[in-house]
């Protein structure tokens, strides 16, 4: 039996008004339009903040502030095994450039379920 390693990806949760930021995957790629906490992997010898900073401003441009640690959450995919650590943060700016998504919205906390979720991020739903 092969061992997979397991990938430790980082997620940012930001909440206001009682909605939630999340974005949905481009049509391509791994997880084609699925909707996820945005975020990403983290490189090696980098702390999980320092990640979560470089990947939401890779993927959306913007800065954020991470207030906290919200939770992990441990899935197997086909194409490899992720530790997802999530965090709640608070953007700084809305002016998005799109890299990794083809949308982003603020989704009411109260329907949040209605969303087709990465299944690593379903547990932070």
């Amino acid at each position: 039996m092969e061992e997979r390693t397991l990938k430790v990806v980082t997620a940012a949760i930001a909440v206001r008004d009682g909605r939630v930021f999340i974005a949905k995957r481009r049509n391509a790629g791994k997880l084609p339009g699925k909707w996820e906490f945005p975020g990403g992997k983290s490189e090696a010898g980098e702390s999980l903040e320092a990640c979560l900073r470089r990947e939401i401003r890779e993927e959306l441009g913007v800065e954020i502030e991470i207030a906290g640690h919200f939770g992990t959450s441990i899935y197997d995919y086909p194409f490899g095994s992720i530790r997802l650590e999530a965090f709640i943060v608070k953007l700084l700016s809305e002016d998005f450039t799109l890299l990794d998504h083809s949308e982003v919205h603020w989704a009411d906390l109260r329907k949040i379920d209605g969303y087709d979720f990465s299944p690593a991020d379903i547990p932070f739903v």
